[in-house]
């Protein structure tokens, strides 16, 4: 369980992929308490080993931390698809940040996995670019991935 209703949200506009690091460094901030500081230097430390938008419009943040103790993730809708030097050359509008604790191991990768597989699903991916409210994307993650949420 590692997404909360608070932590989806739709943005009107980020108008990088840095700019996006901050959004999600902020969000996970507001609704995990997470230090949004060290949030966004990690999400963009690990950008750096190598891209993390996985293609079909869709980006996989994720990052480490020190000062979590289980895993948290942050959903975020764009209304404007920005570059992000994904695998298929495609701008990213859904992305799915997540938050490890430093030492979590293999949870990490699981997580990583499951939000993976889950967004791989085109369908799904449909239903949430059709569905800009914060509360219906939820509804349709929750349905579709029972773990995902807490």
């Amino acid at each position: 369980m590692i997404l909360k209703p608070g932590a989806v949200r739709v943005l009107a506009a980020a108008s990088s992929k840095k700019r996006l690091m901050h959004e999600l460094g902020d969000i996970a901030h507001a609704v995990y308490g997470v230090d949004a500081q060290a949030a966004i230097d990690a999400l963009l430390e690990r950008e750096s080993l190598g891209p993390t938008g996985v293609g079909h419009g869709v980006a996989l943040p994720h990052a480490r931390l020190d000062d979590i103790d289980r895993v948290v993730g942050v959903l975020v809708l764009l209304e404007k698809p920005i570059s992000f030097n994904a695998v298929d050359r495609q701008p990213v509008d859904l992305a799915f940040a997540l938050f490890a604790p430093r030492e979590s191991g293999v949870e990490h990768l699981k997580a990583l996995a499951l939000v993976s597989r889950t967004l791989r699903d085109a369908q799904l991916c449909a239903k949430l670019r059709a569905n800009p409210d914060p509360a219906t994307l939820y509804t349709i993650l929750t349905e579709s991935q029972s773990v995902l949420v807490s």
